[in-house]
């Protein structure tokens, strides 16, 4: 027996890229409009990716990476958990402990934040050719 036409199974991959554009999109506290207005993407396709329901061609991809400050590969990663700045706090555990559970999260997100936009940062600048990219601090 076929599938329906009308049937289409939700792809994962399609889901794990649409929710981690999401999730970047409201740590950062964009809205689907904003993205919108700046990366030329409708956004009515913006949610539409969002929700893992439309798939995202390689420019827009490079758009949404730049926008969200974060290097393309995150967005492409396998990994359902993928996590761009896993172990930038490692070893850092001393000074979290005075923290709140909930405090210690917002630094863990801002730091895979920094982490992530340096990451970007360095891929656009070694596909603009800059000289020396990926080597500033």
């Amino acid at each position: 027996m076929t599938p329906s036409p009308d049937a289409h199974p939700r792809d994962p991959e399609l889901a794990r890229l649409g929710a981690r554009l999401k999730k970047i999109r409201d740590y950062l506290n964009m809205s689907q409009q904003f993205v919108s207005d700046n990366t030329g993407i409708p956004r009515s396709a913006v949610s539409d990716i969002e929700r893992g329901e439309r798939r995202v061609d390689s420019l827009e991809l490079k758009k949404l990476a730049r926008l969200y400050r974060q290097p393309v590969a995150y967005f492409l990663a396998e990994e359902p958990e993928a996590d761009p700045g896993e172990y930038v706090l490692a070893g850092r555990f001393r000074a979290l402990a005075g923290l709140t559970d909930g405090d210690q999260k917002t630094v863990m997100e801002f730091a895979e934040y920094l982490c992530a936009r340096r990451a970007a940062e360095r891929e656009e600048a070694e596909a603009d050719g800059a000289p020396g990219a990926g080597g500033h601090p």
